[in-house]
């Protein structure tokens, strides 16, 4: 039997997220086209007949200018140090730079198995690869190096098998029914959350945080479940309610509908939206919504 951590890192926006849902062969991690969707060490637990893996998928690193993005960091800095393989996740489509060399010289620092993923190959021409892992190479003599498609599927089994064979030998950490550390309603909150960034523009999504006030599992009926969008503006309250709250009718129908396949039972969502100044400069604020 083996068993471990595996952290999927890298910058924001080469599909760390993606990766980690076509690994599980299920959705847990949100997934946007705008950088910087993922805030939490979202784990998933995948477990085999002969290994259990627990994947770690982060944010993006970035250099922090405010609370809940250092809070971020170190949630990175933290799932690094758990891990006992990394996959570092770079976007085929973007050539290497000093940038990505920092990231990778940081690490090389925790002298794990460093494992190199190159993703969105189906963006680019075949022949462009190979000159693209010599130049990641030049930089860093990975463990392995994959070329792969999260959003097809194309090379993920073969980064599977890869990081099952180092994989330290152990017993399962978990039960195998097991899909998460993380609780339910952790999971309905970030769902709202990803209905947000998908159905507004680019200053909304990020002023918001989702806090679920409660969910009520109810024997024969609906479970309840009441959720509150935190913004940081009047006007963004506005725009996230929109004109007699059709707006924010359409963020509960999507979520609505996401919760209930997720959980596999129907739900009663009812949205709140409330302002909470620079909350996301503000520590105090950054721990309350559950950063």
């Amino acid at each position: 039997m083996k068993a471990g951590y595996c952290t999927i890192s890298g910058e924001p926006n080469v599909g760390k997220s993606t990766l980690q849902n076509r690994l599980l062969g299920r959705k847990l991690s949100i997934v946007t086209p705008k950088p910087q969707t993922t805030r939490h060490r979202v784990s998933g637990i995948l477990t085999g007949p002969e290994y259990q893996i627990v994947f770690l998928d982060c944010p993006g690193i970035i250099e922090p200018h405010y609370e809940l993005q250092s809070v971020m960091m170190k949630r990175v800095k933290q799932a690094l140090e758990d891990a006992d393989v990394l996959v570092f996740v770079v976007d085929a489509t973007v050539e290497p730079c000093g940038r990505e060399e920092a990231i990778i010289g940081t690490l090389r620092d925790y002298r794990k198995p460093l494992l190199l993923a190159i993703n969105k190959i189906d963006l680019v021409k075949k022949h462009t690869l190979l000159p693209l892992i010599d130049r990641y190479q030049r930089i860093h003599q990975f463990q392995e190096t994959v070329p792969m498609s999260a959003l097809t599927g194309d090379g993920v089994g073969i980064l599977l098998d890869l990081i099952i064979k180092y994989l330290p030998s152990g017993e399962a950490l978990y039960p195998g029914e097991h899909l998460s550390e993380h609780p339910e309603r952790f999971f309905v909150g970030e769902i709202v959350r990803e209905k947000v960034f998908l159905l507004y523009a680019e200053e909304v999504p990020y002023s918001t945080a989702v806090v679920v006030e409660e969910f009520v599992e109810r024997s024969g009926r609906k479970d309840y479940i009441k959720a509150t969008i935190f913004v940081e503006r009047g006007s963004q309250k506005q725009i996230l309610i929109g004109r007699g709250g059709l707006a924010l009718r359409k963020v509960g129908e999507e979520a609505r509908k996401e919760i209930e396949e997720f959980l596999g039972r129907p739900v009663f969502l009812e949205l709140w939206v409330k302002t909470r100044k620079h909350w996301r400069r503000t520590a105090r604020d950054v721990k309350e919504f559950g950063y």
